[in-house]
């Protein structure tokens, strides 16, 4: 009898992915660090694509966050008083092009429900029927959570009970921001694209629309201060950061929040877009002398 042939030196030289993650994570790491290590090694190994160690990355992320860190402040939510007429919430519902609108009666810190646009824009088009319209019938229960509630709790509650947004309260049961679960799954997967996008071709400043106060920008966060000084004629150092966004993010002591506001100088800058780790897109104004004052009072 002839001796079996010897396994295929193919398949030695080319075992599967998930035999390479296998033999990769056979010493079993002691920390997150030493985790971490081991799945950058892995990527250096072209054993993990840049964007599944991102991911990897964002889901133990996840957590180790709180609602707290990623919510809508307060002060930044569209909010809906049940009050108001219906064919007068069509206008402002359009402009700020939300799905859910957490609606309140009395004041901020008594949500009575959410309201989904497409609930309320199914009557645009009829304005006769909007004074019959009872906009309390049309609210879905709202969901309160506490600041300190984990991202991966919060998502899997979200899942499990099909709720697609939820209202952070404080210790004292007043509303202290407010969480999709798109917010919680940029975490993970990083930024959803949305209208503050850049084109891949686009320049890191762009205008948009003019405010109250005249000319606005929208900028990459990743602006180098030198390109931002001679575009604005602003005299910004680079003392402690080397990009505008680091310039908002040192000013305030800390990663901004989306729809956060910070003056320096005579620009203001409003934070349209960030995550936990860092500012990405602003909105930058060029304030007139006597804003400047009128600040500085």
């Amino acid at each position: 009898m002839s001796d079996p042939q010897p396994p295929s030196r193919h398949r030695e030289t080319h075992p599967t992915l998930l035999a390479r993650i296998s033999a990769l994570l056979t010493r079993e790491p002691e920390d997150r660090e030493q985790l971490l290590a081991m799945l950058h090694n892995a990527h250096e190994r072209e054993l993990l694509d840049a964007d599944a160690l991102s991911m990897i990355e964002g889901v133990m992320q996840v957590s180790e966050l709180s609602a707290r860190d990623i919510m809508v402040p307060r002060s930044q939510i569209d909010m809906i008083d049940i009050r108001e007429k219906p064919e007068d919430l069509i206008p402002f519902v359009i402009a700020t092009a939300h799905s859910r609108f957490p609606v309140i009666e009395e004041d901020r810190d008594h949500v009575i429900g959410i309201l989904l646009a497409k609930d309320l824009l199914r009557y645009s088009g009829d304005q006769s029927a909007g004074e019959s319209v009872d906009i309390r019938k049309m609210l879905r229960p709202p969901i309160f959570i506490p600041e300190s509630k984990r991202l991966n709790v919060l998502l899997r509650d979200f899942r499990a009970n099909r709720n697609h947004v939820a209202i952070v309260v404080d210790e004292y049961g007043g509303v202290a921001g407010l969480i999709t679960i798109e917010d919680v799954l940029e975490q993970i997967v990083g930024d959803i694209e949305d209208e503050y996008d850049f084109e891949e071709d686009d320049d890191n400043i762009v205008g948009i629309e003019p405010g109250a106060t005249g000319p606005r920008w929208r900028v990459r966060a990743l602006t180098e201060i030198e390109q931002f000084n001679e575009y604005f004629e602003t005299d910004f150092t680079n003392d402690q950061a080397e990009t505008i966004g680091g310039v908002v993010t040192d000013h305030l002591g800390r990663v901004p929040r989306r729809g956060e506001e910070a003056i320096i100088g005579n620009v203001r800058f409003t934070v349209l877009r960030a995550d936990a780790r860092r500012v990405d897109v602003l909105r930058v104004e060029k304030l007139h002398t006597d804003e400047e004052n009128d600040e500085a009072g």
